[in-house]
């Protein structure tokens, strides 16, 4: 695994991987940004890492979903630098004919045991998710 970054102008520049798939990254302080912050690709690492587990681990249990979407929220110490996550905290959104605790427990093995980006973030970052479905919030019974 590789990536090639290329330097445009003032904070902007773009990074390919060894497949020639091409992201834009820039300051997000800057007026009018072309691209993500990298800090902010790495919450869409956490989600996009989260999504591939739990989508993988509904369908070896043969469960349709009719959408998934994963909001990712990051807090960062502010008076240090560097300026490290302290807490993640994703919020798992699911719809469709599903029953909650399963989409839950595909979420609690993807941010326990699979997800290899909130795994590497897990060292300085306290990293939590809820889970709702069709809408509603789903808390596990004890």
């Amino acid at each position: 695994m590789n990536v090639t970054l290329t330097h445009h102008a003032g904070y902007h520049s773009s990074i390919k991987n060894d497949r020639d798939y091409q992201i834009d990254i820039d300051n997000k302080a800057v007026e009018s940004p072309k691209g993500a912050s990298p800090m902010e690709l790495l919450l869409m690492g956490v989600a996009g890492c989260s999504s591939i587990d739990i989508v993988a681990i509904l369908n070896k249990q043969k469960i349709t979903f009719k959408s998934l979407k994963i909001h990712v929220d990051g807090s960062r110490e502010s008076a240090s630098v560097p300026s490290l996550f302290t807490k993640i905290h994703a919020t798992v959104c699911v719809t469709g004919d599903v029953k909650p605790e399963k989409i839950y427990r595909a979420a609690n093995l993807s941010f326990t045991k699979y997800c290899s980006v909130s795994m590497t973030l897990a060292a300085t970052a306290e990293i939590t998710f809820s889970v709702e479905v069709n809408n509603k919030a789903y808390v596990p019974k004890k």
